[in-house]
């Protein structure tokens, strides 16, 4: 659906909801677009990588991605994924989330979204739809938003760096050696780090293993493999990390 036809799409329905479903193959990858209202991607199998110019979402299996109207995005396909597309209405629905996010979805919520697709809008008050509709917005407002994004610097050496470390996540290498690359004094690093991404270097660091280690275990790779890839000294070192950072070690996370 493009940009343009989403308001006509909720017009035409008279709904502040409408809803679509894809089936999609693993590695495919749906090209940067917007969409001119919010939108929420939830996979009921398969995982999601969703790219936007500041920053990468993570979206494992059984959560969701929200995004606000007018985000310039590409989302990339791990494993076969089933894809549940909500287009919403934000002005009819102010408690929504206020900024793009991954959200834990509730089994409540899952079967909302599951019961809402392929149903006739709720044209009318006191329907049944329009209550299943309600009850679904108010809990879009009330659910978990979780640590599983990872914002990426403007500033074009920054997120060249920020690439590489991506690419190389179990390279070691200190600081101050990426300091000396770029020319830069470490303080200095540090700071347009934290200015450019809200996150302390060896922060941001920590997230991108992490996120890249979560993605790898969503599409059926091994703890002990994504520790070691991601540069864990041990896989217990990893899981207590993963634990710290996720509140629940990697098999009960996807468990």
């Amino acid at each position: 659906m493009t940009a343009g036809s989403d308001y006509q799409a909720l017009n035409a329905a008279d709904a502040s909801v409408v809803t679509s479903a894809a089936d999609y193959p693993d590695g495919h990858v749906i090209p940067l677009h917007r969409h001119s209202c919010a939108q929420l991607l939830y996979a009921t199998k398969g995982v999601m990588t969703v790219d936007a110019a500041a920053g990468r979402w993570m979206v494992p299996p059984g959560r969701a991605v929200w995004l606000q109207a007018h985000v310039d995005h590409q989302v990339r396909m791990h494993g076969e994924v089933e894809l549940r597309t909500l287009l919403l209405d934000v002005a009819a629905s102010p408690h929504l989330p206020a900024r793009s996010c991954v959200l834990d979805i509730s089994p409540l919520l899952r079967e909302l979204i599951a019961a809402a697709h392929g149903n006739p809008a709720a044209h009318d008050a006191d329907t049944r739809n329009w209550h299943m509709l309600q009850l679904l917005l108010h809990e879009l407002a009330s659910v978990t938003v979780l640590p599983l994004y990872l914002p990426l610097p403007l500033a074009a050496r920054l997120r060249s760096l920020c690439e590489l470390l991506m690419a190389t996540p179990g390279k070691q290498v200190t600081i101050e050696t990426w300091a000396g690359q770029l020319g830069i004094s470490t303080s200095t690093l540090h700071r347009l780090f934290l200015r450019q991404t809200g996150m302390r270097f060896g922060h941001w660091r920590q997230q991108a293993r992490l996120l890249q280690a979560m993605e790898q275990l969503a599409r059926g790779g091994k703890v002990a493999a994504a520790a070691q890839d991601q540069g864990y000294s041990s896989q217990s070192a990893f899981s207590a990390m993963f634990k710290k950072h996720f509140g629940s070690t990697p098999t009960a996370f996807y468990r």
